[in-house]
């Protein structure tokens, strides 16, 4: 998933005012920028979509790792289906369509939720993926930091989830260089194993714990439902036909046929020298810095490529903290989230998009102990999930629309819609043990929860009754209470204020347990402010509740207007000395739908 997965369903979304500004490149993308962009975790999918096939085949000794090319055939052949039905999908929908606006435009609000849902799942994983695989690289190549991959991956999403609180942006252009180098790595790999008859070197190590298993339909289908993690992000060029330069549909067609032979020319590269060097699985070192070693040696070239890995992921990882953070502003501004997910800061960073991604992020690696393949069978389910539910949107599409050629494009996209049903379903029932159940808890549960945050917020809309005339307001008589704690400049300021808004005030003073109420009495006397004084009883040794059950039996059917005045620290750690007893009062009185409460802040200098 990447950023462009919700950018591009700005313009369809009703909530969305016109003129605001997308996080899309200023210029139109040429293919080049475009797959630099908007196609990074599929790029970098090839450095731990292979190795999860080898670590299911290799269970079933020589005969399962000789099974890598064909599984990986199958994986190309379902990437060419989809390719074909997304550059349909881009033809279609030219300002762009994920499949949350897919979805509810044709199949209605729920399935649209169900697509939400999965693309938060998506961006959530890509994150905790991407570094972990990042991680696994750095790991290869410096084996002592292998010990400590939890804190660096926690180190590196803290950083990342930083920068993106101070509002820091991505090109596609700043993208190119990292991807033309991984890229060219990746093909130096392909080609110089190729080219050797041997290995140039090859790891030394104890290879991974595997219990050994007869090859079979069972094993296949689970090393197919593991390799197809590497189809990450295939749909993202699709998302982001208006970020392209005109000729807009045939720029972002040409990408996505360009990301396909790209994707699919490395997949199965890298497959071929699997199986030609006889590579097992070794704990602590990925497949990819294995394939490296034995094209290119433990050189320069070694370290090139696996830096490029390193710094792919991480930009991988980014690009969810441009996607998720954008999808529920759009989910809040439809009522499926709370609607402080709307809120930018001065920055225009949508804060608790961001928190939110960086602490589930935190969560996932902490519980997979930092390992990407503990994660990578969580991965593929909510991919499959929105590529399902866009290409049963795009059927509905061309039925409904019935242009010329629909029932070949119909055909088309029906036959990936069942193929990616099928691998959504394989997918559950191969990985469901090893920890897809979450993802198919996960699922329904936000689907529900967005579904009880939009029914609140019609109950609170009727309450509102808003676009209806409201009858005239009117004036009512009306009270003006302040709690007093002590005689000071504070409380001068607090009656000024109380008296600028109406005549009747009444200061109320709570007799707090071990204070001194003569004391207080014969200051107040001494001072004589002309305003009536009511001193209430501590029942519960809180502020707040004698104030408010005075406010009940005294002024009922009046509109009340609390003042209270505190004292506005200067800042930092200055802010926990006050004793907070407003934050109180508050909690009480904003129970009480005819009591206004006013904050008096006097400032410290």
């Amino acid at each position: 998933m990447t950023l462009t997965d919700v950018t591009a369903v700005v313009p369809h979304s009703p909530a969305t005012p016109r003129g605001r500004t997308n996080v899309l490149p200023r210029r139109g993308l040429t293919v080049p920028t475009g797959l630099a962009g908007l196609s990074l975790d599929a790029m970098a999918s090839v450095s731990y979509g292979p190795e999860a096939i080898v670590l299911v085949l290799a269970a079933a000794g020589a005969a399962g790792l000789g099974a890598t090319l064909p599984v990986t055939l199958a994986i190309v052949a379902l990437l060419a289906v989809l390719i074909a039905s997304y550059r349909q999908v881009i033809a279609a929908f030219p300002d762009g369509g994920g499949a949350y606006a897919v979805a509810k435009r044709h199949l209605g609000h729920r399935t649209s939720l169900v697509a939400a849902a999965s693309l938060i799942v998506d961006y959530v994983l890509n994150v905790a993926v991407s570094i972990a695989a990042g991680v696994a690289a750095l790991t290869s190549a410096f084996p002592g930091l292998y010990g400590y991959r939890v804190w660096i991956c926690l180190a590196v999403l803290v950083g990342i989830t930083a920068l993106n609180l101070r509002g820091i942006t991505e090109s596609a252009r700043a993208f190119m260089l990292p991807t033309v180098v991984f890229v060219g790595g990746i093909g130096a790999v392909i080609v110089g194993g190729l080219l050797r008859g041997e290995p140039a070197s090859m790891v030394v190590g104890d290879p991974a714990a595997t219990d050994l298993h007869t090859l079979g339909i069972l094993l296949l289908l689970k090393a197919f439902s593991s390799g197809c993690a590497a189809l990450t992000g295939v749909e993202a060029i699709a998302n982001a036909v208006p970020s392209f330069a005109e000729p807009r549909v045939r720029r972002a067609q040409r990408a996505e046929v360009a990301l396909g032979v790209l994707l699919g020319t490395m997949l199965i590269g890298l497959a071929v020298l699997i199986e030609k060097f006889s590579l097992r699985p070794v704990e602590g070192v990925t497949v990819l810095s294995q394939l490296t070693e034995a094209a290119l040696g433990h050189g320069f070239g070694y370290y090139v490529v696996q830096f490029a890995t390193v710094v792919l992921l991480a930009l991988a990882a980014n690009t969810s903290y441009g996607g998720l953070p954008t999808l529920t502003r759009i989910l809040a501004d439809d009522n499926c989230l709370p609607h402080r997910f709307a809120v930018s800061s001065p920055r225009q960073v949508y804060r608790y998009g961001v928190l939110t991604l960086g602490v589930s992020a935190a969560a996932l690696l902490i519980g997979a102990g930092g390992t990407m393949n503990a994660l990578v069978p969580l991965f593929a389910i909510g991919v499959f999930v929105g590529f399902t539910i866009a290409q049963v949107g795009m059927v509905r599409h061309w039925w409904l629309t019935r242009g010329a050629g629909w029932r070949m494009r119909l055909a088309l996209n029906g036959f990936g819609a069942l193929l990616t049903t099928a691998a959504a379903l394989i997918t559950t029932a191969m990985k469901f043990t090893e920890g897809a159940w979450l993802i198919v808890l996960v699922l329904p549960t936000l689907v529900f929860a967005m579904q009880r945050v939009r029914a609140t917020y019609r109950r609170i809309g009727h309450c509102r009754a808003a676009g209806a005339i409201p009858a005239q307001p009117r004036a009512s008589g009306t009270v003006v209470v302040v709690p007093i704690s002590e005689v000071s400049e504070l409380s001068r300021e607090a009656l000024s204020a109380a008296l600028s808004m109406g005549s009747d005030v009444v200061a109320v003073h709570v007799c707090l347990p071990g204070e001194s109420v003569r004391a207080f009495t014969k200051a107040w006397e001494a001072w004589h402010p002309e305003v009536r004084l009511v001193l209430l009883e501590d029942s519960d040794a809180t502020v707040g509740g004698p104030v408010a059950r005075y406010l009940r039996e005294n002024f009922a059917g009046r509109r009340k207007v609390v003042v209270v005045a505190e004292v506005d620290p200067p800042g930092g750690w200055d802010r926990v000395l006050p004793s907070h007893r407003s934050d109180e009062l508050e909690r009480e009185l904003r129970r009480m739908t005819d009591t206004v409460v006013c904050h008096l802040r006097v400032q410290v200098a």
